[in-house]
């Protein structure tokens, strides 16, 4: 038995493990910037931050709301972007 499992046992002997952390659904406090996107794109659920040129290119003007000179996507919507932007890289 190792030095955590050790611990782990003495500790729900003692009747200090009983105090569990209640796991709070976290909410998001920034929305994608994407207009046809209802997901949060904060740093916790994956969101990503795209320059304006990179956005219109994507969704085109006028499709999204922009932030500091700057577009908040969700996950997904950098997915889409990132998987549409790779094939015009050239190095």
């Amino acid at each position: 038995m190792g030095f955590k499992a050790k611990a782990r046992k003495h500790r729900q002997d003692s009747g200090e493990d009983i105090e569990k952390k209640s796991s709070k659904k976290v909410e998001g406090e920034i929305n994608c910037g994407v207009n046809s996107c209802e997901n949060f794109a904060d740093k916790q659920f994956g969101g990503r931050s795209l320059s304006v040129d990179n956005a219109a290119d994507m969704w085109g003007d006028g499709a999204f709301s922009e932030r500091k000179g700057r577009v908040r996507v969700c996950k997904s919507c950098y997915r889409k972007w990132k998987k549409e932007s790779k094939e015009d890289e050239m190095y």
